[in-house]
């Protein structure tokens, strides 16, 4: 696959996106955020396909006055957005041919781009004959088939199981690395952002918050959504953010009266098994997330509606 260079965009909808964006070739920006923040917005008009204002420039070539067809950029659709009366092979070599490339050729390169999906087998398949993981491989594939210099994928691994969610982001990783174009990954899954994006974009309110690589922003996370993402409590006070796990959490069901320093009231929202433990998520002046023993849970009557304390010492803390 061959790069077209870095990506430069600045790009504003009214009342829902204004954001500034740069990658270098190679890198895959992994966009997170809370439902609204405006991910899909912005993978829309990077690809054209939602008016907005601003320049989108692709190894200095301002894509912004073409239509889509013309920006060398292939997109992978939530939905997936296959032709449903074309074949798996004749989906995937719908983009080479719209680029020119003569029939026998497109479907050359199709057939590898299955091939290297894994769903080879399945070319002559529509794609109402294919399982939720099969069809994502093939709207996979036809985004590369194109070989685009901008690759937007707008939560591929949605509504798959997990089994072949994880089986598909080892795959993909794969490619990625390969890849010296720029991808942009929009996702809801911390693993995502985690395992496969050079860089973390935090949209929040249709305006980038927070830019950087997976680890510093998972472990210093400046919004609630990405504090839960990765499975952190975050706290903003003024300019600081106190950060602390779940597991330095102690809950209880009167005021502590113990040396912690930081405390707060809340109400149970939910109790669910986490490994060995069982997380709460407690509301209250703070939506905050706590680690507790199943026994703990038996002896307190931690369920839904009950009210509680939660405590964490200082030393738990980390503050930035």
């Amino acid at each position: 696959m061959s790069g077209g260079g870095g990506l430069s965009a600045r790009l504003a909808v009214p009342a829902r996106l204004d954001v500034e964006l740069t990658a270098a070739p190679g890198d895959v920006v992994a966009v997170v955020g809370p439902n609204g923040a405006g991910k899909t917005t912005l993978v829309q008009a990077l690809a054209g396909l939602h008016p907005a204002a601003g320049t989108v420039r692709l190894g200095g070539t301002d894509l912004t006055p073409l239509p889509p067809q013309e920006r060398h950029v292939g997109v992978v659709f939530q939905d997936r957005r296959l032709f449903p009366h074309l074949s798996a092979l004749e989906n995937v070599a719908f983009g080479p041919r719209t680029r020119g490339v003569a029939a026998g050729r497109a479907r050359a390169v199709a057939r590898d781009w299955l091939d290297r999906l894994g769903v080879g087998a399945l070319a002559a398949r529509r794609p109402g004959e294919l399982s939720g993981g099969q069809a994502q491989r093939v709207a996979i594939a036809r985004a590369l088939a194109t070989d685009p210099a901008l690759l937007l994928l707008d939560e591929p691994f949605t509504g798959l199981d997990v089994g072949v969610a994880a089986a598909l982001r080892i795959e993909l990783a794969g490619h990625l690395a390969r890849y010296d174009g720029v991808t942009v990954l929009v996702t809801h899954d911390a693993i995502d952002a985690l395992t496969l994006a050079t860089t973390v974009a935090v949209l929040d309110g249709g305006r980038l918050v927070q830019t950087g690589p997976p680890h510093e922003v998972a472990a210093r996370p400046r919004t609630e959504h990405v504090a839960r993402l990765v499975g952190l409590n975050v706290i903003r006070d003024g300019d600081r953010h106190r950060a602390f796990s779940p597991s330095a959490v102690t809950v209880s069901v009167h005021v502590p009266d113990d040396s912690a320093r930081h405390r707060w009231p809340g109400t149970v929202r939910s109790a669910a098994p986490h490994g060995d433990a069982v997380r709460l998520q407690v509301h209250g002046d703070h939506d905050l997330i706590a680690d507790v023993t199943p026994a703990a849970t038996r002896e307190l009557g931690l369920v839904p509606g009950r009210r509680v304390w939660l405590s964490v010492k200082e030393t738990a803390i980390t503050t930035y």
